[in-house]
């Protein structure tokens, strides 16, 4: 990690990378959902974090939808 705050990677922390591996798989493990699970919640809500763990956390609940 850099010391100079004006070096940055870029990277949007806001959003849930879908093609990442990982990060589906952290979202996943955080809720205890299905990394499926949680690639159809990005396709149907969109790719915001905030979203995304919002619908995860109703989904583990069992709101809305079964599970898959």
């Amino acid at each position: 990690m850099s010391d100079d705050k004006n070096q940055t990677d870029n990277r949007d922390r806001s959003q849930v990378a879908g093609d990442e591996e990982y990060e589906v798989g952290y979202v996943a493990s955080k809720f205890g959902i299905s990394t499926v699970q949680v690639r159809e919640l990005i396709a149907e809500f969109g790719n915001d974090r905030d979203v995304i763990e919002r619908e995860a956390a109703k989904l583990k609940q069992g709101d809305d939808r079964p599970a898959a």
